[in-house]
């Protein structure tokens, strides 16, 4: 008895040691930054479908006035990435995120007083800064307070903040405009929201704060191009900016093509609510993957289902078929862009996080804006079917060049840099 008593007490002494070792992935860090990011995605997410009106009912845009003033703020945004990558690496995480986040909400204010088109276009343009900046920050923020062990699957769980602010915040705004028919309402709406993801933010407990210093940021180096781009993930960049193309075209042409191809007016809602959901489904189902290092298998099959939904959504000439496409297209991204986030914070080092993250996005930027740029100008010559053909090869390239190059790319690198940090005696996965 007494030598069952001496066991039983062993096995639960080394089950509380084995509990110990598991580390939280919802800690209260993580989930204040979950929630900083999804308030100001909702704030973004909520004017996006509206400007378009505002600018045509309140200033008498036209269609190509609309589309340049919008663009400026998606130039501003891009150009703003490897700066705050940088900034975000260099001074203390927490208060630049706090200050992207605050200077995002204080542009808002400009929409109430620009009363004229030249200055809508101005502060919009100027948005676009914070904007940028602050997905960096935000997204750094959310690796730095997730534990090593679970990085993967924090990563992959943080992009829900992103769809749910794609997903409610279109929805939201148009019912709120409907509902009172005062754009002036849903700006300060778009302030509110921001401002709650200061607040969220502001109450985060930064891991690192103790040992950085505005100016003097831990293992600080001198000022070089590596400090703006993760140059060693290089072909990783291209492979995202290959993804960025596709999305791009599809999510600015898609409502032409649905009113050509179907003659249906009202189904581009519907495609988008369905293109949320299976990015939704693949960040939940597949940030346990990422959490046991199925990385780079992640980010292959999610773009492999992606080109999947490509060809289907322009090849087959059938409603149910286009549906389907959303529910694919979406999965797939869901799947490989968080994989993609992994490998670039993985081949970074601790202190460059923060420029992993901008040099993903501007990947995708680059992309997303030559997407529009060239499938624009192959619709306006051969037609929107052309266009999407288009898309689907080169989202055949991006899966090609990924296999082929891309994967064996990021494990030869990730193979290098383990036997770089056991030679000098680090620990890995810092």
């Amino acid at each position: 008895m007494i030598n069952f008593a001496a066991k039983l007490r062993k096995s639960r002494l080394s089950f509380s040691l084995i509990n110990s070792k598991v580390e939280r992935l919802w800690n209260r860090n993580y989930c204040l930054a979950m929630a900083a990011s999804t308030m100001t995605y909702l704030s973004f997410y909520l004017l996006m479908p509206l400007l378009p009106l505002y600018l045509t009912d309140c200033h008498d845009a036209t269609k190509e006035t609309v589309g340049m003033v919008l663009a400026g703020f998606s130039i501003a945004a891009l150009l703003s990435r490897p700066m705050s990558g940088y900034i975000t690496d260099t001074f203390d995480r927490k208060k630049v995120m706090m200050l992207f986040i605050g200077v995002f909400a204080a542009v808002y204010v400009g929409y109430f007083i620009a009363g004229t088109l030249l200055a809508f276009a101005i502060v919009r343009t100027l948005h676009g800064a914070p904007y940028g900046a602050m997905t960096v920050a935000n997204s750094t923020m959310a690796i730095d307070v997730v534990s090593s062990s679970r990085r993967g699957e924090g990563i992959g769980y943080y992009g829900l903040s992103t769809n749910v602010g794609m997903a409610l915040g279109p929805s939201m705004g148009l019912f709120l405009y409907h509902w009172t028919k005062s754009f002036e309402i849903l700006f300060g709406v778009a302030i509110g929201l921001a401002l709650l993801g200061l607040v969220f933010a502001s109450n985060i407990k930064h891991p690192q704060s103790h040992k950085r210093t505005m100016g003097k940021a831990e293992g600080k180096k001198p000022l070089s191009f590596d400090r703006f781009f993760l140059t060693r993930a290089w072909l990783l960049a291209i492979n995202v900016g290959i993804y960025g193309f596709c999305f791009g075209a599809l999510s600015n042409y898609i409502a032409i093509f649905t009113r050509e191809r179907y003659g249906m007016e009202d189904a581009t809602g519907s495609y988008f609510a369905l293109l949320a959901l299976g990015l939704i489904s693949a960040r939940l189902l597949g940030a346990r993957g990422l959490s046991h290092g199925h990385v780079a298998r992640n980010a292959g099959g999610g773009a492999l289902v992606a080109l999947i939904g490509y060809v289907l959504f322009v090849s087959v000439d059938n409603v149910w078929a286009y549906y389907a496409s959303a529910l694919l297209i979406g999965f797939g991204n869901g799947h490989m862009y968080p994989a993609f986030l992994t490998m670039f914070v993985n081949m970074a080092h601790h202190n460059e996080r923060g420029t992993a993250n901008s040099t993903i996005l501007t990947g995708w930027d680059v992309g997303f804006g030559s997407g529009v740029l060239v499938c624009g100008s192959v619709a306006e010559r051969l037609g929107t079917t052309e266009a999407f053909l288009v898309v689907a090869g080169v989202e055949a390239v991006g899966v090609a060049l990924y296999y082929l190059r891309g994967k064996h790319f990021y494990e030869s690198r990730m193979t290098s840099r383990t036997d770089g940090i056991r030679k000098h005696g680090e620990s890995i996965g810092q």
